[in-house]
């Protein structure tokens, strides 16, 4: 590339007076620095403003509203948002039942806990959540996880009892974590599992659930606990002469009316109520069926009976001895993150649409808040499904009061129609779970990771695979590992790059990014695109060194000026460690042996600072550092124009400098 395009800078552009020189940030105490990071670290939303130069009785009534929601809704609740949520609320009931129903078999525990579930947590996230579509209720993988975890300490089959009051104990200490996490500001924890994290792992969470179904769809009795892939097949295939016709084609017909129902729903978004009222219609059809046919005496299993009534206590059934506290905590922090994860992805992309914010923090003291009252009432973990929130939003909600109607509608159930499910098939339910479970694996989303970022399809495409191959928490243990494995990678090996000038202008870029762009005779520009730090100090000289071997040997062949200023652009670097003091420092002194003269550009205040009180500004002259890299290349050049090229850095210059 040439330079015929570059125009040096004349003696009077050079005039010192017009060169403004990089502040040193004026000194602060160490508590008001550490007070200031704590805030941005913890309170970046600064939650406490709305109390600033508010009375007493006003702080009150600010709290309360922050931390209980319903209060400031519920006074501008109208006749209109009432119509709109009561709609809302009977059509997320419709999905809630058999969905209930569905995953609490999926978890391995009684049907009658998934309407449970769909009760009393409604209830509570109505009065403390902050999202106004999120529908509250069981998940698939959730369940699943619950069933997995739980399933190699306890028996289901064998120890119901004690498997029950695992599943109370693990929701209690999920909600525990939630809340929490919500109360000490540690949402960003939840931010480790990245999107494509969560795609690959709740595609292959639900890929798993699908697969378990097989079961109920082939009416085997006996069946794997095991999650993976390998085990299901094995278990599915050593069992050919106990597969039932009946059981798999009824099975597959209703499997084929919910993809149905949902794809007109997708068409024709106005009639969003026939997907939604798919299921119970299932149920309903499925339940007739059986009662008229006998069916359940030629293979096809039923529920059977669900007593009536509402939760009864359960928060004298939490197990707080060993070993089993052990494994319920640990199934109840995985549950719990990923509840968590799941919860607030489904409410904040809800609220994007509506153009309303919702509190992170806030969501997880609501979330954990119903779980940890949900375990005291006879109800396991439950968040805010996609599936279940989407339909919630498509009706048409205004308000979470929809989930107050949704509450009742289940509370109606329990108290006077739970009889009518005596009848209901488990393959309907099956069915209902693999109809929901193939809307969550978003092969779309796949698609545009590949083509965007092969790095984040790897991480997707790891999880699923852990998730597929191995267990639900080996797949997130990968997805987790994988993505903080790239977090290292950005810090240990950020991105430095050579820039040039673009012709008639005083603007440097990237050469990589703009060819046109050209060099400077004698003078390296380079760009560090990120903090310095002890992680990222050693690659940074050791690439900074090779940049200045590559410009000296490019100079060499093209026979032009030898380099004399290498100009560091810092304007990225936000912050700096001792390791990267010394980094600089070990840095000046090879391009001190070189003959070459260090320069630095715009260091922000917190770097300024800690160069200033480590004395490296003595050492390299703060007369080398400037505000931009135009100001820096102008100055260079005067330097090479105004004195010989071998003497650059002899006291004759410095003085000659000082008097310009």
């Amino acid at each position: 590339m040439g330079n015929n395009d570059y125009a040096y800078p004349s003696a009077a552009a050079m005039n010192v007076e017009c060169v403004q020189r990089v502040a040193i940030p004026p000194p602060q105490p160490f508590f008001k620095s550490l007070k200031c990071s704590m805030k941005e670290t913890f309170f970046p939303d600064d939650p406490l403003r709305q109390f600033k130069n508010q009375p007493a009785s006003k702080r009150l009534v600010l709290g309360l509203q922050y931390f209980f929601p319903i209060f400031e809704w519920a006074p501008r609740y109208t006749i209109k948002f009432m119509k709109s949520d009561l709609i809302a609320g009977i059509t997320i009931a419709s999905l809630a039942i058999p969905q209930g129903i569905s995953y609490a078999k999926l978890a391995n525990l009684p049907p009658i806990l998934g309407l449970y579930s769909s009760f009393i947590p409604p209830l509570i996230y109505a009065m403390m959540g902050s999202s106004r579509d999120l529908a509250v209720g069981t998940v698939a993988v959730g369940s699943l996880l619950m069933a997995s975890m739980l399933g190699r300490e306890v028996n289901p089959t064998e120890n119901p009892k004690l498997f029950l009051h695992l599943a109370f104990t693990a929701t209690f200490f999920a909600g525990v974590l939630q809340a929490s996490l919500g109360l000490f500001r540690l949402g960003f924890i939840v931010d480790f599992l990245s999107h494509a994290a969560i795609v690959g792992f709740m595609g292959g969470a639900a890929t798993v659930v699908c697969l378990q179904q097989l079961k109920s769809i082939l009416g085997l009795e006996h069946f794997t606990h095991e999650a993976d892939v390998v085990s299901v097949m094995r278990s599915v295939f050593t069992q050919t002469h106990q597969w039932r016709w009946e059981s798999a084609v009824l099975g597959c017909c209703f499997i084929f009316f919910l993809l149905i129902t949902r794809y007109f729903s997708k068409r024709q978004p106005r009639f969003f109520w026939v997907s939604a009222m798919a299921p119970l219609t299932s149920v309903i059809l499925g339940s007739l069926l059986v009662y008229f046919t006998h069916a359940e005496k030629h293979g096809v299993q039923v529920i059977g009976e669900l007593k009536k009534g509402l939760n009864p206590p359960s928060i004298t059934d939490l197990v707080f001895v060993s070993p089993y506290m052990t494994t319920a905590i640990k199934t109840g922090l995985i549950t719990g993150i990923i509840a968590l994860a799941e919860g607030i992805a489904v409410g904040r992309s809800f609220a994007m649409f509506k153009n309303y914010h919702i509190d992170g923090n806030k969501e997880m003291i609501a979330i954990g808040t119903m779980n940890i009252v949900g375990s005291f009432t006879s109800c396991y973990l439950a968040t805010g499904p996609f599936s279940r929130s989407a339909v919630n939003f498509n009706a048409g909600c205004k308000t979470a009061a929809s989930n107050i109607v949704m509450a009742i509608a289940v509370m109606l159930t329990l108290l006077f129609l739970t009889p009518l499910f005596h009848y209901t098939p488990l393959v309907v339910l099956a069915a209902i779970i693999v109809s929901a479970m193939l809307g969550v694996i978003d092969y779309e989303a796949v698609i545009h990771l590949w083509k965007i970022d092969k790095f984040d399809f790897l991480v997707c495409i790891s999880a699923y695979m852990g998730v597929v191959f191995g267990s639900v928490e080996i797949g997130l243990v990968i997805a987790v590992a994988i993505s903080v494995l790239r977090v290292l990678l950005f810090v240990a090996r950020p991105r430095t790059f050579v820039l040039g000038n673009i012709p008639n202008s005083g603007v440097y870029r990237n050469l990589e990014q703009y060819p046109n762009a050209n060099h400077i005779p004698g003078i390296l520009i380079l760009e560090i695109d990120a903090p310095i730090y002890f992680a990222n100090a050693s690659y940074l000289r050791e690439r900074i060194t090779r940049w200045i071997d590559e410009e000296e040997d490019r100079i060499k062949a093209t026979g032009k000026t030898s380099l004399q200023y290498v100009i560091m652009d810092m304007t990225a670097v936000g912050n700096i460690d001792t390791s990267g003091i010394s980094m600089l420092e070990e840095v000046k002194k090879n391009v001190d042996r070189r003959g070459l003269q260090l320069v630095l550009v715009n260091p922000g205040s917190e770097v300024m600072k800690k160069l200033n009180k480590s004395k490296f500004l003595d050492e390299i002259g703060q007369k080398w550092v400037y505000l931009t890299v135009e100001e820096a290349v102008g100055a260079c050049n005067f330097m090479l124009h105004s004195y010989k090229p071998n003497h650059a850095h002899t006291k004759d210059e410095s003085e000659g400098w000082n008097n310009v």
